[in-house]
């Protein structure tokens, strides 16, 4: 089955065959040898040139765990969380914030609607009590990419943190984490750097980590220093998944072969086949082009069709894409183009798109 949906994606066969790996205890040698060349590889990959400022704390659990660890983690005593939201993802973290009473009023968008950063500052210079601000790099619910940099300038400018969720944009879309002087960045092994669910990671300035060990605990499996301490003595606090940790270290070897600017520039590649072949067939994309990443595109429904009609004749046919959330569900689908997939998986989706097109819609 080809995966059009933005995770969990097809994977390559090497990465498939690291879960057969021997079984290893978490307590043992092999396993800190792991965890240690993932947190390497992890920063060589998203953090080239400045690997000694930041820290890779490896985690398991999907690419939300690693967002709510970092959110948790960030804040001292009476502080507070700032909230870009534009999305279902960004509605996600209001809410992990919300839970635990952490939050300010949220800067709150229209999907698909970028936010407008001398807008936020403003509102930081009327919130003295917002210490970290967390916005979604690659909003999957249209497809919509932020705008980090300038984000990151005016969070840096305040004085205050700056938290990245990049579950679907590492790996995916350019990210100058270091340049931007972003705190910290969560991401997934499932999405663009092509591995499998149920492994993730923070990305953290080593400065800021270190600050962290002071602030008050509001989650015990998601504190991010205890995964920290615990990892630079090559151990881990809980039990992890294994054989996804290995497979994990094989993805990331690839994406450090292939090259991130290589991926990223391959993905962009098969993105722009799919639009230019979408739009020929008169679909109409929800964002325009230059808002778009390279990994997702959201679409509205053709005429004549429901998803799940579109939904079920592609899979009967060995493809697989997405719906639309929240109140786009029943107006847009949504194709990924993340994961291993050739040109081929991609020129046999299209064919069968078009196939559903012509043989299933009822023209007036």
């Amino acid at each position: 089955m080809i995966l059009l949906n933005p995770g969990p994606v097809n994977v390559s066969e090497r990465v498939r065959k690291a879960l057969q790996r021997p079984d290893i205890c978490h307590r043992e040698s092999e396993f800190a040898e792991l965890i240690q060349g993932i947190r390497q590889k992890l920063l060589k990959a998203f953090v080239p040139g400045a690997e000694s400022d930041y820290t890779a704390v490896v985690l398991t659990g999907s690419g939300t765990a690693a967002v709510e660890a970092a959110l948790l983690s960030s804040l001292p005593t009476g502080k507070r969380i700032l909230v870009l939201n534009n999305g279902v993802y960004g509605e996600r973290i209001s809410a992990m914030v919300g839970v635990h009473r952490l939050g300010v009023a949220e800067f709150k968008l229209d999907w698909g609607a970028r936010p407008d950063p001398e807008k936020l500052r403003l509102a930081l210079r009327q919130h003295p009590e917002v210490h970290a601000v967390a916005m979604v790099h690659h909003e999957t619910t249209t497809g919509l990419i932020n705008p980090v940099r300038e984000i990151a300038e005016v969070v840096d400018s305040q004085n205050r943190v700056f938290v990245l969720d990049s579950v679907s944009g590492l790996a995916g879309d350019p990210l100058d984490i270091a340049g931007a002087h972003i705190y910290m960045v969560a991401g997934t092994a499932g999405k663009c750097i092509q591995g499998f669910p149920g492994a993730s990671f923070v990305l953290v300035r080593k400065g800021f980590m270190e600050r962290m060990k002071s602030y008050p605990k509001h989650s015990w499996y998601l504190h991010l220093p205890h995964y920290y301490e615990d990892e630079e003595r090559g151990s881990i606090p809980f039990t992890p998944a294994v054989q996804v940790y290995y497979a994990f270290d094989e993805a990331l070897n690839e994406l450090l072969e292939e090259g991130v600017a290589n991926r990223i520039q391959r993905l962009k590649k098969a993105a722009t086949l799919i639009r230019k072949r979408m739009s020929a067939m008169g679909l109409k994309p929800v964002l325009p082009s230059e808002f778009q990443s390279n990994s997702l595109t959201s679409y509205y429904l053709p005429s004549g069709l429901t998803y799940e009609m579109l939904h079920d004749h592609l899979k009967q046919r060995g493809y697989v894409i997405y719906a639309g959330q929240g109140q786009l569900e029943p107006k847009i689908f949504r194709v990924a183009n993340m994961g291993a997939l050739t040109e081929q998986d991609l020129e046999g989706f299209l064919a069968a798109f078009q196939e559903v097109l012509d043989t299933v819609v009822v023209r007036p």
